[in-house]
């Protein structure tokens, strides 16, 4: 393994290990000030943020943070790095809480991490944008979300 994919994984497992313990700060830490997340879909929280300030504050505080209850916010619940190499590492991370409006908000993601010297300069993240409608936005879709009879695992 090389010493950057090493590198690349450590911070990836570090950007996990700061989810599962609620630390959003160090989380914020983990990526450079000039950030850009890409988020599938057309919820609220969905297209391409750029910046620190906006992608951890109208995006993650706002968006998805603040619309849950907080006693119940636990992310990285489960988490696996699929593939990295020297520029970037792919992971699946389950997780959410309780949202404010009653639905329970356990997600799935898929996250694509850029990595440059040592930080994450862009995110391209993939989850299930009916979850997002109906637990985040009080939007359910006309059938609403349902349980698969084959759930995803990894």
């Amino acid at each position: 393994m090389s010493d950057l994919r090493a590198a690349n994984i450590a911070v990836a497992t570090r950007f996990y290990e700061a989810l599962a313990a609620g630390d959003f700060d160090a989380l914020a830490a983990l990526h450079s000030d000039d950030i850009v997340f890409n988020l599938v879909g057309t919820t609220p929280v969905s297209g391409r943020w750029e910046g620190k300030d906006v992608c951890f504050g109208p995006v993650v505080a706002d968006g998805v943070i603040g619309k849950l209850v907080p006693e119940t916010i636990r992310f990285s619940r489960e988490w696996r790095i699929m593939s990295a190499d020297e520029n970037c590492v792919v992971g699946l991370m389950r997780g959410g809480g309780t949202a404010t409006n009653g639905h329970e908000y356990l997600q799935t993601y898929c996250q694509i991490m850029t990595i440059r010297d040592g930080l994450i300069v862009e995110l391209h993240e993939f989850f299930d944008t009916a979850l997002v409608e109906l637990a985040l936005n009080s939007n359910p879709t006309q059938k609403g979300p349902s349980v698969p009879a084959r759930p995803f695992a990894f």
